[in-house]
């Protein structure tokens, strides 16, 4: 894969990922394969947010937001491609196989390569690669998920209003048809079960008021 500097700088980055400032993590894509890998790069400053507590004194990027820009620099190829992005957005599924080898520090470049191992239709799984002058740093394997954009985030549900009717429970027969839902209906869960041999050991100790004479 050939490498040409300013494949897509940050104006074309921002028109594929939906993610802005203090949480867009990734300045510049410096090659892509459509479909099999892409080439990122983060440039590790001082006035990075996250470095006024992490840590005071002793600046270190957070190992998570390392796995958050890979996982960006790896949406910029799942969401480049797609037609209707501007209403996609890219799911953390899952993270595995993650190593830190050594601390990020201001001034570090963070240099990202994603390549996919599977992709459907709504998910992927990409492995990641960071390196600093050519030193590994971090790498992980991530699972992605595509879904619709709403517009507005799922909230907690509420008491509903005075005069508003509850909604009713599901019956049974809208229970979970899962195994784990077949189990609960039939008593069969794990809390059906009698307590384990070290709890009942514990119940049969004296509580520490009664093993203990109150003083005179």
């Amino acid at each position: 894969m050939s490498e040409q500097p300013g494949v897509l700088d940050i104006r074309k980055i921002l028109d594929i990922l939906p993610h802005r400032y203090p949480f867009l993590l990734v300045d510049r894509i410096v090659a892509i394969e459509d479909g099999r890998k892409v080439v990122g790069i983060k440039n590790v400053t001082f006035n990075e947010p996250f470095f006024q507590g992490h840590f005071p004194g002793s600046p270190v990027m957070p190992g998570v937001l390392i796995v958050e820009a890979m996982a960006q620099v790896g949406a910029v190829l799942l969401l480049r491609g797609v037609p209707d992005r501007e209403k996609k957005l890219v799911y953390f599924a899952g993270i595995d196989k993650a190593r830190f080898r050594r601390p990020v520090t201001p001034g570090d470049q963070l240099r990202f390569e994603v390549e996919v191992l599977k992709l459907r239709s709504r998910s992927a799984r990409l492995r990641g690669e960071a390196y600093v002058d050519g030193v590994l740093v971090a790498e992980a394997e991530l699972f992605s998920s595509m879904v619709d954009r709403d517009g507005d985030p799922p909230r907690s549900p509420r008491a509903p209003a005075s005069g508003t009717a509850r909604p009713s429970m599901p019956s049974a027969s809208s229970a979970p048809t899962s195994a784990w839902g077949r189990a609960a209906r039939s008593g069969r869960t794990r809390s059906s079960k009698a307590p384990p041999r070290w709890a009942r050991a514990a119940a049969s100790f004296p509580s520490p008021a009664s093993a203990c004479p109150p003083r005179t």
